[in-house]
């Protein structure tokens, strides 16, 4: 009758799965859905832990009055204010009128901006190290901002060892009726969903993912409790450490994307050969074409791979549009510590490669290899030559 399933023997998970959601926040296409968490604590007093989004919320008031079992809700817990996660607040004060909200002082300036109920009767303000007992277990606080908005926190029950990481450790997709990182095969079949999560919502603020990171590592932890995606409790220190390889723009492979717009086929022809002289060479290739592809996904592989490489026509005296997006949205994430090369097309006037390098060229430790190849029209013998010769370069910046 209701799909809950228990975390610990007094912490249950009380969240649901969204099927439908085509775009998540309007923007990263998810056909692998996506969860919404949220957590009951049982004790002498009871905790709920962030609420859903407004598609799963019938479920998610049934599944959190199925838990209580006619006990009152003393607290809610709100570590992020992002409506995929808030947006249930206020249906919680209405059904639970004396519940009292936890919750920093950056994040009450959100609740009065997103509701209108009473607050100041509600609100228990907290700052970071500050602990709540709800009887056996002790809550503690941990601010992480800009991870990925600016109130985000993260609590930390220092009894069961549990952290409650917010947007943190979280992914596309949705669970299908496992809770556990660890029933599935989370590194096979969930890292693609994780890392494409992660390096487009959060991944411009790798510096503040790092601080969040050295907070965590402070702890000692037996469970990670998401908002998204699965709970961790064994098994999770190679997954903290992608995280540390995507706050810090460090690649965590060796190899080459190569992203390409083509209008008529002769910049793709160009894309193609340049990729058969990588792989020649032994060196891993992921080839795409951002006409088809979404942003999002050649994004989360640019995070991956230690080399880029970008082939645009030039249309309308600029970048041909759909390689136009892909550059600005990898400058808007500030992906750093790539190795980058162009090549341009144009019939008669070609000024892609210029352009396409004055996008990036901005973003810190960005080493642009000398070009770009310039391709009229089609590929001749020379532009043959000239690919096989950035293959070579692009190898010996491999080797080195």
């Amino acid at each position: 009758m209701y799909c809950i399933r228990k975390v610990t023997d007094d912490l249950t998970w009380v969240g649901s799965n969204d099927r439908r959601l085509s775009l998540f926040e309007g923007v990263y296409s998810i056909p692998e859905g996506v969860s919404y968490n949220s957590y009951v604590l049982l004790d002498e007093k009871t905790v709920l832990f962030d609420t859903v989004d407004k598609s799963v919320d019938e479920v998610f008031y049934e599944n959190v009055a199925h838990v209580l079992n006619g006990r009152p809700l003393d607290y809610l817990v709100i570590n992020h204010m992002e409506p995929d996660h808030a947006a249930s607040i206020a249906g919680v004060v209405l059904r639970w009128p004396e519940v009292k909200l936890i919750c920093n002082a950056k994040t009450a300036a959100m609740i009065r901006q997103f509701f209108s109920f009473d607050l100041d009767s509600r609100a228990v303000i907290v700052k970071e190290g500050d602990v709540i007992s709800t009887g056996r277990h002790q809550l503690t606080f941990v601010l992480a901002p800009m991870v990925h908005w600016p109130e985000v926190m993260v609590t930390y029950d220092l009894t069961d060892k549990i952290l409650f990481s917010a947007d943190a450790f979280g992914h596309f997709g949705t669970l299908d009726g496992h809770l556990f990182a660890d029933e599935v095969d989370f590194y096979g079949e969930y890292m693609d969903y994780a890392r494409r999560y992660l390096t487009n919502i959060v991944g411009k603020y790798g510096p503040m993912i790092m601080a969040t990171l050295a907070k965590a590592s402070t702890l000692e932890l037996n469970y990670i409790c998401p908002l998204h995606g699965f709970v961790w409790r064994k098994d999770f220190g190679d997954f903290i450490g992608k995280y540390a390889k995507w706050g810090s723009y460090e690649p965590e492979e060796t190899g080459v994307v190569i992203a390409y717009a083509s209008i008529y086929g002769h910049t793709a022809n160009a894309a193609e050969i340049l990729a058969c002289r990588l792989a020649e060479k032994g060196i891993r290739v992921k080839v795409f074409d951002a006409s088809m592809t979404p942003p999002s996904y050649i994004i989360s592989d640019a995070f991956r791979y230690s080399h880029l490489v970008f082939a645009a026509p030039t249309y309308n005296m600029g970048v041909f549009t759909p390689m136009d997006t892909l550059l600005r949205e990898i400058a808007a994430h500030n992906l750093q510590n790539r190795t980058v090369a162009f090549i341009e097309n144009g019939t008669w006037a070609p000024v892609s490669g210029r352009q396409m390098r004055e996008i990036i060229a901005g973003i810190p430790n960005t080493t642009i290899l000398d070009g770009p190849i310039t391709i009229k029209s089609s590929v001749k013998d020379e532009q043959n030559e000239a690919l096989s010769a950035l293959a070579d370069a692009i190898e010996a910046t491999i080797k080195k």
